[in-house]
């Protein structure tokens, strides 16, 4: 097999990781010790959102993205849980709401007012009860506002109405607790990874295992929707107690498409995928760097780019949504980087690098807006819609548009300056020319 059959080029090859500054950071956090595995950190275009240590119950903090540095001991929390917070997501689709789990054995949704909190948050949106014990993950529908996921330490999930606030379906098909939740693309199959070594595709509806593949030779901990390539990629251990991922076709699940060992260190492995360029972006728990592949329906499936290193180990990661990137600097992706023992958030941008300053259109192809594409009885009817998609005035704001002018007018600058110089020089060569030719024609 040749070197071209195997590795083919990529625009995404030379994608750098790039720590933010110290300005750029949010310092004085009281970042949760908890050990549950999870990121603790939940970022959107507005807001930035940290579980926090706190007595008497569980408090997160919500911080204005704009206002990094050192964050003030008493900032005000979101803090009307009776226990630990275990998980905290985003509304897709509204930048003031969130959502959050607690081992109180409740849901929570809390709408954070613009400028962001000016005193303690106790009064939520909408408390959700259904769950006998802890709750351990959420996750939003991605085409529906209306729709939440819950899943708690009893095996079940719940899917929640959120527009008439109540419980519309108990999926109860998992013997031992769930890891991890992933929608597809359009929010019509739901795969989950559970203690008991077993990866379930489940129409969410119904609450009927679609299909199931017993991982007996390892241990499968979390679990993501490749996009529309109707793959789906798991992160575990295998049988010689190394990391590994593995990928598998979400029709099939008599075994994986491939496997891949990463190393041999214990934290659990996160993955992230970005559908708009089809990378796939793996961190470890306790890790310090993150290593990112790109995915394609075809052989080699997933091919190694880069690694990002840093020597502080991360507790979670918070990923920013494609529409908050800053395109006039090609960033492609972005991390927020929970760092434990600083009371750090650390922004990472993932940079494509490019000589021009002008938007790259390859690289940024249309991506998921705010609208929801359909109503939560619509979606429990039966029906099916793929994501709304805003073209580029979703990723470029007022502040972005104008870096971009006055990049391009300061290279339009350079480049009529460099035409002058030529020009002179092409003066001075033609005056040269013709006085050799004179003297030339006087000897």
């Amino acid at each position: 097999m040749s070197w071209h059959s195997m590795y083919k080029s990529s625009k995404f090859r030379h994608v750098y990781g790039k720590a933010g500054s110290r300005e750029q950071c949010y310092e004085g956090i009281p970042i949760t010790h908890s050990v549950h595995d999870n990121h603790f950190c939940a970022v959107n275009p507005k807001f930035l959102a940290v579980v926090t240590e706190s007595a008497g119950g569980g408090a997160f903090l919500v911080i204005p993205l704009h206002k990094p540095g050192r964050i003030d001991p008493h900032h005000p929390k979101v803090c009307g849980h009776q226990g630990s917070v275990m998980d905290i997501k985003w509304s897709p689709f509204m930048d003031n709401i969130i959502a959050s789990s607690s081992e109180d054995c409740t849901v929570r949704i809390w709408q954070i007012p613009d400028g962001g909190l000016r005193r303690n948050m106790t009064e939520a949106l909408m408390i959700l009860i259904g769950h006998s014990r802890r709750v351990g993950l959420i996750e939003w529908h991605p085409t529906c506002s209306g729709i939440l996921l819950s899943a708690g330490h009893d095996c079940k999930i719940l899917i929640w109405n959120l527009e008439e606030g109540v419980a519309v379906k108990m999926i109860d098909s998992h013997p031992d607790v769930i890891l991890c939740m992933s929608f597809n693309t359009d929010g019509s199959l739901l795969a989950t990874s559970c203690k008991d070594k077993k990866l379930r595709i489940i129409d969410p509806r119904s609450g009927k295992v679609l299909r199931e593949a017993d991982c007996k030779s390892s241990r499968v901990n979390r679990v993501v929707f490749l996009g529309n390539l109707k793959r789906v990629l798991t992160t575990g251990v295998s049988r010689w107690n190394t990391r590994q991922i593995a990928l598998w076709d979400q029709e099939d699940l008599c075994a994986p498409i491939t496997e891949e060992e990463i190393d041999g260190l214990s934290g659990v492995l996160f993955p992230f995928y970005d559908a708009d360029t089809h990378m796939l972006y793996l961190a470890g728990k306790g890790d310090g760097n993150i290593r990112y592949y790109e995915v394609s329906a075809e052989k080699p499936f997933l091919q190694f780019l880069m690694e990002f290193r840093s020597p502080a180990p991360q507790k979670g990661l918070g990923v920013m949504a494609k529409r908050g990137v800053d395109v006039s600097e090609c960033e492609i992706f972005r991390f927020y980087k929970l760092v434990t023992l600083k009371g750090l958030v650390e922004p990472i941008s993932m940079i494509v690098p490019r000589r021009s300053e002008t938007y790259q259109e390859d690289i940024f192809p249309m991506t998921a807006g705010t609208e929801s594409a359909l109503s939560a009885a619509e979606w429990l009817s039966g029906i099916d819609r793929g994501d709304v998609y805003n073209v580029k005035e979703i990723v470029l704001s007022h502040k972005q548009l104008l870096k971009m002018v006055f990049k391009q007018q300061d290279e339009i600058r350079k480049l009529k300056d460099e035409l002058g110089e030529k020009d002179e020089r092409i003066r001075q060569l033609e005056l040269e020319l013709k006085n050799l030719r004179n003297t030339k024609n006087g000897l």
